[in-house]
């Protein structure tokens, strides 16, 4: 759950980008960084390895104005996509808020993509949630590659209709911001929804606060 600060008028809110590896979870964070840097005094820290480029996470931090008259800071994680580092997503999925699995388009990984729901649905199962009790956009990626596996064969693999889509492709900026943007709102939908003394309609709340100004 959101963390919330009351002695700073703060509400710190947790999203982890979870995918196979090489999908292009870092690359989101990276056209975010480039796009929002200078905004809220923004800094993206890296881990990395020889054998993957996110051992453990990214973070950037950003100031989103006020919600539900709160500060509120918003903190994008991804968590590495090798299989052998599945203690760290672990670890990394405590508190999250919200979720965007970022899903590969190319035809090699489209049972990898597979996988790594499932591992995401067994890792978010040992924390005593379930996926649909958590804000989850899905982000199709890569869609410039030739090729591309059409995201209706997508959504019949992972989806099946249960949460919204978003086709993307991440190194050019397609579709990032609007993955943001739409998981936030269903982060701050779950918190207007989780806090009685919310006092303005949850729209209001949204295009009133730093969500419009992405």
């Amino acid at each position: 759950m959101a963390f919330v600060n009351t002695a700073a008028g703060e509400i710190h809110c947790k999203i982890v980008y979870y995918g196979p590896g090489y999908g292009g979870k870092t690359t989101n964070l990276e056209w975010l960084f480039r796009r929002l840097a200078g905004r809220g005094g923004a800094q993206m820290t890296r881990l990395s390895t020889e054998g993957d480029r996110t051992l453990y996470f990214d973070l950037l931090p950003l100031d989103l104005g006020e919600i539900l008259g709160y500060r509120t800071r918003l903190h994008l994680y991804t968590v590495p996509g090798q299989p052998r580092y599945n203690a760290s997503r672990k670890i990394i999925l405590e508190g999250v808020d919200g979720l965007v699995f970022v899903a590969d388009s190319h035809p090699e990984q489209f049972f990898w993509n597979r996988v790594s729901f499932e591992n995401l649905r067994r890792n978010v199962a040992l924390m005593a949630r379930t996926l649909e009790s958590i804000p989850l956009i899905m982000q199709y990626n890569k869609r410039d590659l030739p090729g591309a596996v059409p995201c209706e064969q997508l959504d019949r693999l992972l989806n099946g209709g249960a949460w919204p889509t978003f086709p993307a492709t991440a190194i050019q900026g397609e579709g990032v911001l609007e993955t943001l943007k739409a998981i936030l709102n269903g982060v701050v939908a779950e918190l207007v929804r989780s806090r009685t003394a919310a006092r303005q309609p949850l729209a209001h709340q949204i295009h009133g606060s730093g969500a419009s100004r992405l």
